[in-house]
C-alpha cells in the first residue's frame, strides 16, 4: 500500500504542477483528498477505513471521466455567413488588407496576441476579440 500512497501523492503533485488542479471543481478536490487520506490510512495498517475511501474516489473519477467524454461529443452547428462589416472590422483590428491570405492572417494574429495576451499584461477581452477576428477571417477565406 505504500506504493499506492506514493502514486496518489505523485498524481496530486503532477496535477498541481501542470495547473490542472486549478481547473478542478470542488467535488474533484474533495475526491482527490479522500483518495489521499484513504491511501495514507491503508498504508498505516487501517485498510477497513482507507480502502472504501480509495474505492469511492476511484469510482467518482471514473464516472467524471465518462461524463467529460460525453460532453466533448456535442456537434457544433455551422456558423452563419459572415457579415461584410464584421470582416472589415476584423481586418482593421488585425491590420490586414483585403488581399491577405491565411498565412498573413495567422502571422498578424500571432504578432498581436503576443503583446495583448493576459499573460503579458493584456486583457482577456482584447485577446478574445483578436482570436475572434482571426477565426472569422480564416473561416471567410475557407468559404471562398
Amino acid at each position: 500500500m505504500g506504493v499506492l500512497t506514493l502514486l496518489i501523492a505523485a498524481l496530486a503533485i503532477w496535477l498541481i504542477w501542470t495547473g490542472k488542479l486549478q481547473r478542478m471543481t470542488a467535488k474533484d478536490g474533495m475526491a482527490l483528498g479522500a483518495a489521499l487520506v484513504g491511501a495514507v490510512l491503508a498504508a498505516k495498517g487501517k485498510p477497513l477505513i482507507g480502502a472504501p475511501l480509495l474505492i469511492s474516489a476511484a469510482l467518482f473519477f471514473a464516472r467524471q471521466g465518462k461524463a467529460r467524454v460525453r460532453r466533448r461529443k456535442r456537434v457544433v452547428p455551422p456558423a452563419a455567413p459572415a457579415d461584410p462589416a464584421d470582416i472589415v472590422r476584423a481586418r482593421a483590428l488585425l491590420g490586414l488588407g483585403p488581399d491577405a491570405d491565411p498565412d498573413a492572417i495567422r502571422a498578424a494574429h500571432r504578432r498581436l496576441i503576443a503583446s495583448v495576451h493576459p499573460d503579458k499584461g493584456g486583457t482577456e477581452a482584447l485577446a478574445a476579440q483578436i482570436n475572434a477576428a482571426r477565426d472569422l477571417l480564416l473561416r471567410d477565406q475557407a468559404e471562398r
